[in-house]
């Protein structure tokens, strides 16, 4: 899947570097001439995979459905079932064009990816619930609850092993995007450094353009940021897109960028199918609660209030209570070889109690498996800390006891949390449960932590968990807070078996 050069309309073309592309008269592609874009090979062969991939899970699950399960008491049922199951799979695949599944702007990234899997799926079985009772029809219950459900347990893992095959591309600088950042130094800086740290994004920034054409080590047109060269000023912006071949423009922040300026860019890019993108300056607030709307001919970005109560969160409720009720009656052979491991391999209780500060401030006694010796926390003077901010944290820490090692490295110490979670004091999904003493020197908008229960697992559980610094940590429970939805919870729940599985950060 690396990146290849793609035909244009003028034979192979591949995109200029930008020093090749500084060097070529802007004549040679005049502002406002269409052109075709500087897609690369990988993008469309990518969508086709996924489109490939939900075709041949519909089509495998409707024909499995349709045979085992299929009703052969009428003389014609072969005819029947053909019929219905090639409308199944039609209806299927109509509703995910409909729902802009295989739209290439969340393929590979996001949860809106799957958002729309989801919706999609859920469309096409309300649809032929529907016609099920228009034609007074009992056999469209097998296509609506059971082919549709075999359809989703399907396509959703395919997707997500397709995405780790792409992001495992990207990380090894294959399949990215190239991006000219058009802003300050210091916003085109930042910019910068999160494409590096996060390259399963697909962003690889090749050049910046800012207001008078300089970087950190001065000089016009010929100085860096980051290792970034920059090619030009903010006003010569479309042109150096035209040159290089950029399939991204990403506008930062700028006193130089007016709404006219920026409406005279877009109408500048026309044709060269480049995407524009803006950075709004509320950087941390994205998903659901940002909604784009026309008034008085103003494109207005929209910021809704975060939904701390409502239909979802009773949803939420009762996936917590039911999920961790099943999770306790599947994993209860293993919670009790776990108990008799610890009571073999070292005095004191099987279970540790800490006091921690849940929703609103509250506070609730979290039960965790003891993994450390008996009294360990009057050892903890003598040992110094490795943890990032408050929290005390050791990559080989003395009090450690063998079996505790193990569940650590497995976060298996954590499964009598589902008591918490069963009695309503904890959520499967959240922020990490702050102790009392953390709690204590919060700012007011790192408080804002506390505005919803704390989970089992969350943003900070797949992102590194103990690796991380101590105000990323921070960051993404307040991104959880302020952008939470049933579909984040379900990456997150999803993405937590392979951090659990790996044991990254887990010490």
């Amino acid at each position: 899947m690396g990146e290849q050069a793609s035909p244009t309309r003028h034979g192979a073309h591949r995109r200029l570097p930008p020093h090749r592309a500084r060097s070529l008269p802007p004549a040679l592609l005049p502002i406002g001439e269409p052109r075709q874009a500087p897609i690369a090979a990988w993008e469309p062969r990518y969508r086709r995979s996924v489109v490939l991939s939900d075709v041949i899970a519909t089509v495998v699950s409707v024909t499995v459905v349709g045979l085992l399960f299929g009703a052969r008491g009428s003389a014609n049922w072969q005819h029947l079932w053909v019929v219905l199951g090639v409308t199944t799979v039609a209806l299927v695949l109509c509703s995910l064009l409909m729902n802009r599944a295989w739209s290439p702007n969340v393929l590979g990234h996001g949860a809106d990816e799957f958002g729309r899997l989801g919706r999609g799926l859920f469309s096409a079985a309300v649809v032929l619930a529907l016609g099920g009772l228009a034609f007074d029809s009992t056999n469209i219950r097998l296509w609506v609850f059971v082919a549709i459900p075999t359809i989703a347990l399907l396509s959703f893992p395919q997707r997500y092993l397709l995405r780790r095959f792409l992001h495992k591309s990207r990380k090894e600088g294959k399949c990215l995007l190239p991006v000219l950042v058009a802003g300050s130094a210091d916003t085109a800086r930042d910019l910068i450094t999160r494409t590096r740290q996060t390259p399963h994004l697909g962003w690889r920034v090749e050049a910046v353009c800012t207001f008078d054409g300089r970087g950190d080590s001065g000089g016009d047109g010929g100085s860096e940021l980051e290792g970034v060269p920059v090619v030009g000023r903010l006003k010569d912006l479309a042109e150096h897109v035209r040159r290089g071949g950029y399939r991204v423009v990403a506008i930062a922040s700028d006193p130089y960028w007016t709404p006219r300026r920026l409406q005279e860019l877009a109408w500048n890019l026309e044709g060269s199918e480049a995407e524009m993108v803006v950075a709004p300056v509320l950087m941390e607030v994205a998903g659901p609660r940002l909604h784009v709307s026309a008034v008085l001919g103003m494109p207005l970005l929209r910021v809704s209030a975060p939904v701390f109560s409502g239909a979802r969160r009773v949803v939420k409720e009762i996936v917590d209570r039911v999920g961790s009720g099943l999770l306790l009656t599947v994993f209860s052979p293993l919670i009790l070889v776990i108990s008799l491991l610890i009571m073999t391999d070292s005095r004191g209780a099987v279970f540790y109690r800490q006091r921690r500060v849940g929703k609103d401030g509250r506070s609730f006694t979290m039960i965790k498996f003891r993994t450390m010796v008996k009294d360990a926390h009057k050892l903890r003077g003598n040992l110094a800390n490795e943890g990032s901010g408050p929290l005390f944290k050791m990559r080989k820490d003395p009090r450690v006891t063998r079996v505790g090692a193990v569940l650590r490295r497995y976060s298996l110490d954590e499964l009598p949390q589902l008591f918490n979670v069963i009695s309503g004091s904890m959520s499967l999904v959240g922020p990490r449960p702050p102790l009392p003493e953390e709690t204590e020197r919060y700012a007011p908008d790192v408080r804002r932590r506390l505005l919803v229960k704390p989970g089992m697992t969350g943003l900070w559980q797949v992102s590194g968990r103990s690796d991380l610094p101590w105000e990323e940590s921070v960051r993404l429970d307040l991104r959880y807070v302020e952008d939470w939805s049933l579909t984040l919870d379900a990456v997150i729940l999803w993405k937590t078996v392979r951090a659990v599985v790996t044991g990254q950060g887990a010490y």
